[in-house]
Parts: structure tokens; sequence; C-alpha cells
């Protein structure tokens, strides 16, 4: 079965330069892929009639959907329906149940309906009108030979609602799309071009209707297995027969089986075993700890930590040894493994991890050069760590090291 490709068209002068950022599409395109529709491209445009069209007309010699977003505001500079009613030679007409849709948005403020907020009832006359359910500006859904244009508001809540409730709905009816299905692999610690060679067999193996995307991001590679077929039971099977081929060739290197990040799937394992965890940090400068609370629940597992700068403090908060300082330096094995178990006695958590390194651009000496960050992971029953040679970017070292943080805690997590 072929798929569907569907065109994203942004309008709005604001997008191309750089007033706000098109989070819209990105929203779009994982939805519609979850539905086995095939984003072939996405563009944005100005507020410009004759460059609406031109993308239009691009877009639908290249795709079956092509969806807009934006320039259905009341203001003058909103030019989407009038360009869209010349491109379909049709006319506005006003339509009644859109202004009375309005009017039940508006019953509590009635003072906000006004000349301008009323014109949103006068709607191309050959369009297919979907009521907004949040707001004034109604989707318009167009046919023009077996291909379907939708227009829907730029408004990221307006457009999430339509397309959720009812553009992906209609368009489901309208096409019948393969099943797909993504399957993800995390990877750390082994370099792309390397896990690429490994895999050079297993993905040459690979049938017509599963494919392989790396997607490499902060020293981490994700593998993506995507695949379609019409019994996703059977396309299931298949996809998670083949992952079990990828164990004997990454090892250790494989950190997770979900696309989640990593802090989230750490998180998700400690509230499931209830469990928690606490963070002592020197590098990272509390970066590990704003990883872990970056999304609702982290309060059930993550207790507190530390940023321990200073040796002062890594001494007298963590019981970091004085003599291990001398020895060693703060940037150690010794060190950060008496961090992690410091902080978590100190917290009384079942988990801590702890950082310790030179972020740059100053600090390194030939033994430890800018980079070198030593990263531990403790339990009661064990502790583990490793040295780590980032680059020579402060901010992207302090991120990575963050993020090699969290590695070390799903590994401290397995028997």
């Amino acid at each position: 079965m072929d798929t569907v490709k569907v065109e994203i068209i942004t309008i709005g002068d604001e997008i191309l330069i750089g007033q706000i950022v098109d989070t819209n599409s990105a929203w779009m395109a994982v939805e519609l892929n979850k539905q086995g529709f095939e984003l072939a491209q996405i563009t944005s445009v100005h507020d410009n009639a004759a460059h609406i069209t031109e993308a239009l007309d691009n877009a639908l010699a290249r795709a079956q959907v092509v969806l807009f977003t934006g320039g259905l505001g009341p203001t003058k500079d909103d030019i989407t329906k009038q360009t869209l009613c010349k491109y379909f030679h049709t006319e506005l007409v006003y339509n009644h149940e859109v202004y009375e849709n309005i009017e039940r948005l508006f019953v509590t403020r009635p003072n906000v309906m006004n000349k301008l907020t009323a014109a949103q009832a006068m709607v191309p006359a050959n369009c297919t009108v979907i009521q907004n359910k949040v707001g004034t500006a109604p989707i318009m859904w167009f046919e023009k030979d077996g291909k379907v244009i939708v227009s829907m508001p730029g408004v990221p809540y307006e457009m999430k609602t339509a397309m959720a409730d009812e553009v992906i709905p209609r368009l489901q009816q309208h096409f019948k799309t393969p099943g797909i299905l993504h399957k993800t692999t995390i990877v750390y610690g082994i370099p792309e071009s390397q896990v690429a060679i490994r895999l050079t067999d297993w993905e040459n193996s690979l049938p017509a209707n599963i494919h392989l995307a790396y997607l490499p991001n902060n020293g981490i590679v994700k593998l993506r297995l995507s695949g379609t077929g019409d019994d996703k039971e059977l396309l299931e099977h298949d996809m998670d027969e083949r992952l079990q081929g990828l164990l004997p060739l990454l090892g250790d290197g494989i950190v997770a089986h979900e696309d989640l990040p990593l802090e989230q799937i750490a998180g998700r394992h400690l509230t499931a075993n209830r469990q928690t965890v606490a963070t002592a940090e020197s590098c990272t400068g509390g970066m590990a700890a704003k990883l872990l609370t970056s999304f609702s629940g982290s309060s059930a597992f993550f207790k507190g930590g530390v940023v321990a700068y200073s040796n002062e403090v890594k001494m007298q908060l963590l019981g970091v040894q004085e003599n291990d300082l001398e020895a060693f330096g703060a940037v150690s094995q010794q060190v950060v493994e008496q961090m992690a178990n410091g902080v978590r006695r100190l917290l009384h958590t079942d988990y801590a991890i702890a950082t310790s390194g030179i972020a740059g651009p100053t600090g390194g000496t030939p033994d430890k050069p800018v980079g070198t960050v030593w990263i531990a992971a403790c339990s009661a029953e064990k502790t583990i760590s490793q040295r780590f040679q980032f680059g020579s970017l402060r901010e992207q070292n302090v991120q990575r090291a963050a993020q090699a943080a969290m590695v070390m805690l799903l590994r401290i997590f397995k028997p």
C-alpha cells in the first residue's frame, strides 16, 4: 500500500523573521506519522498572496494533502482565507454556524465581539467548514482533483485541537494509510560511524518495509527502526525479533529501548520501584538535577542535590577525604565516588550520581585536559564510575556530562 504524502505550509512573517519558532510543524509531523501519513516537506512563507499561491501549487505537485497553519486572524495582514478563496475561484459567504460558534466562545465577554471578530464568519463558499472549538477562525477543508487542502489557525492550541479532533480523523476516512510502527534503541559511548559499521550486515538484511534511521545528539545515538504493514501484530513481532539482534552487536552500548529522554526513563524506573535519587555536582553546576526535575512527577523520586563546586563543600557536606583531594585532585575517581556516596547518605536516597570535571576553557592540565569529567553512580550495594573526555567548549561539556550522568544512573539500575 502506498503512503499518503502530506505537506505543511506555515504562513506568517513572524516565523520568517525569527520572532516566533514554528513548533506547529514538529507537532503535526509527529501526529501524522503515528497514523501512517508521510510528511514530504515543510514550507514557511510570508503573509503574501503570491507566495502562498506558489507554495500551494508546488505542494500539490508532490503531495495528496496540504495543511496550512496561520494567517486566519481578523486583521489586514491575515490573508490566507482571501488567497484560498481566489485560488479556488469562489467568494466569501456568511456562515451562520461559524457566527454562533464565535458568540458561544464570547458569551461571558460580549464586549470582545466586534466587526473584525464577526468577519470570521465569512468563509469560502465551496469549502467544508469545520468549527473551531477553542477559537474564532474556522477550519476550512477544500478538495481538488482527489487531493485535500486544509487551512487551520496558527495558534498552537487551536491547531492541535483541530488536528486531533477533526482533521486527522477525517483524513483517515478519506485516505487508506498503511500501519506504521517505530521502535527506538538508545546507544551511548559508541560513535555513530562505528555503530553503522557494526550494523552493516544487520541493516542490509532488513526487508523493504523496515528501515533504520540514525539520530545522533549530544553523545547519544538513537536507532529508530520504522516499519509499515497492514498486519500490525505481525509487523511488531518481526521488528522485535530484529531488535534482538542488536544486543550481540552493540552490547553495553545499549542503554534503553524507549524513545524518551534518558532522565524520564530513569524517573519512570525510580517511580515504579518507589526509589529515590540525589545528585552531587561540581562541573555540571546543577544541570543533572535540572534534567531530573524537568518533567512532572519528579518529586516522587528526586530528593535534592548539592552543588559542591569548592573542595570545602565537598569535604564538609559530602564527606570527601582531604588527603584524597590532595593526592588525586578534585577531578578523580576517588573523589567523585565519595561525592556520590556522601550525598546518598546525606539525603537518605536509594541512588545517587556525582560529577566532577574541568568544563573549561581554562583549568586543564596535560594529565587532565579541558573536557575531562569523572562521573559516579551508586547505591547502598555498589558504586560505578567512569572517566569521560569531552571537548573544549564549556557549555557543551556541561551538557554532555549531565547526559552521561543519566547514562550512569541507568547503568547502576542493572543487576
